[in-house]
């Protein structure tokens, strides 16, 4: 998944006893180099299924005024995608499966890649709106990658002629990339990559690589059987890490750090999923949501953007009569990279769940105890230990994973228990102004993949647009689920407006 508050734990702290990255690189004899997928990128292969599609996708809006002779050419993305590809393992390398399935599979080094059969042209038809973009976007979001290729597309979208807010001449750049390659933090290293700092195109030198034979399967046995006489020793170790575990939860629990978030609603959110996605986005002024936290002791941007959403889910299922009694739940990836970690790519994440007091009506009230219940989450992760997801994984074997998540979804126990109502990930964004080709980045929306019986996942997304300090909030649902979602943006919008008002009240009133 991706990261959640940027933090390199639930703590904050970067994990100690832990400093050296993993290696799961491998040199053969003959010079070839293949890197093995962790259990935790291997999951969201496995986790793959008709209608539920692994992938992220990013989508940025250009105004292409700021290119040289105020045009951008398919031809010149195309270029520029060639030249940068090999500076990102995610564009030159596909799996390779394990025989039987008895072990991770392997990313395996792809020779002169061909980037024109992953880089798609399309145009809106008229009027060329946002609803019709977020439309095409749901669409190609909606369909899984070809796994038989380098794990990634890209749809370059003209038409965007009228877009309130936008400049005219925009066209915008979808990206879809398989979560097994990334997360958040890693997807925040890639967008660099194939951008500028002006409009200015650079020529970034590529380092020279060798490419040999490919791995024989005798290979990749041999390694698979090694992996797995360890598995017990793994196993044994993540038993002995889990039962001090067990015994700092009850601590906490007994001293009231946290509480029990056992009680989880269903909404009309869990369920069985539809291929079909809807997706859309709503922007923020970073220096407003830092005035609002202010009003807030101790609250973060975070804590604010989850009230906003838990602000939304209300409006919304209120009016569908839905809402329930009891508060709602959001699950919240968290990056637990050590400070060793930190250009690792992959996924290195863990989860917490965070009440999002949707039973309190008025805003400010709801961001103060959404606040306390991040500390909560927090202190809860902390005592369970923020690497246990990415451990658990590790001990998993593939095939056996595989077959019990097929298994789970056919008979239904997928759906049966709530582990949480949304997920709600915090996605660093550039901080500078970036340009693409020549032109400006000047909007965007990010779209995640959902789970089983969660089908509803937001992304918080800050990054500078047409120079200004922006937060976006979009998010991704089943459309069976959520057949209107114009309206659940209407919600979001009015989430805010409410919370800002609110914040303003309180100033406003005397001490």
């Amino acid at each position: 998944m991706l990261n959640y508050g940027h933090y390199n734990n639930a703590s904050g702290k970067a994990t100690k006893g832990r400093e050296k990255a993993r290696d799961t690189t491998i040199k053969f004899s003959r010079g070839y180099t293949m890197h093995q997928l962790s259990g935790q990128d291997a999951m969201f292969i496995h986790t793959e299924a008709a209608g539920i599609p692994q992938h992220i996708s990013s989508l940025g809006i250009y105004d292409q005024s700021s290119a040289d002779g105020g045009l951008v050419r398919f031809k010149q993305i195309i270029e520029l995608i060639s030249a940068r590809a090999p500076l990102s393992p995610i564009f030159t390398r596909q799996l390779q499966r394990v025989p039987w399935g008895l072990d991770q599979p392997w990313w395996e080094e792809v020779e002169d890649p061909d980037v024109e059969r992953h880089i798609h042209h399309m145009a809106l038809p008229k009027p060329g709106d946002w609803r019709q973009l977020c439309i095409l976007a749901a669409r190609i979001h909606s369909r899984p990658l070809d796994m038989e290729k380098p794990l990634w597309e890209m749809y370059v979208i003209e038409g965007l002629d009228n877009v309130p807010g936008l400049p005219e001449n925009c066209f915008a750049v979808l990206l879809k990339v398989h979560h097994a390659a990334m997360d958040g933090a890693t997807g925040a290293r890639l967008l660099p990559l194939l951008h500028d700092l002006s409009p200015t195109v650079e020529d970034i030198p590529v380092p020279d690589t060798e490419h040999e034979s490919m791995l024989t399967r005798s290979d990749i046995l041999k390694k698979a059987a090694a992996n797995n006489l360890r598995k017990p020793l793994k196993t044994a170790k993540l038993v002995g890490n889990l039962v001090p575990a067990w015994q700092r939860i009850r601590r906490g629990r007994k001293e009231n750090d946290f509480r029990s978030l056992d009680d989880k609603q269903r909404t009309r959110f869990q369920g069985k999923l539809s291929p079909h996605r809807v997706v859309d986005s709503v922007n923020f002024d970073f220096a407003e949501l830092r005035s609002i936290k202010q009003h807030c002791e101790g609250a973060t941007i975070n804590d604010v953007m989850l009230c906003i959403v838990s602000g939304a889910l209300r409006h919304y299922l209120s009016a569908k009569g839905e809402l329930p009694e009891k508060t709602l739940v959001g699950g919240c990836p968290i990056d637990v990279r050590s400070a060793a970690e930190q250009n690792s790519g992959g996924n290195m994440v863990g989860f917490m769940t965070v009440s999002l007091c949707s039973t309190i009506a008025d805003p400010m009230e709801r961001l103060t105890h959404i606040q306390q219940a991040s500390l909560e989450s927090k202190a809860y992760a902390n005592a369970l230990g923020p690497r246990v997801a990415v451990d658990v994984t590790d001990v998993l074997h593939g095939g056996v994973l595989q077959l019990a998540l097929r298994a789970a979804s056919s008979t239904g126990l997928s759906e049966a228990a709530v582990i949480f109502n949304t997920v709600i990930t915090n996605v660093p964004g550039p901080r500078e102004q970036l340009y693409f080709c020549g032109a400006r980045l000047v909007n965007g929306m990010n779209f995640g993949p959902l789970l089983p019986n969660v089908g509803l996942f937001h992304i918080v997304y800050s990054s500078v647009q047409n120079k200004r300090g922006i937060i976006a909030l979009s998010f991704t649902a089943c459309r069976d689920m959520m057949p209107d979602p114009d309206f659940y943006r209407e919600c979001i919008q009015r989430a805010y407006d409410e919370l800002r008002e609110s914040a303003l009240a309180s100033t406003a009133e005397p001490a």
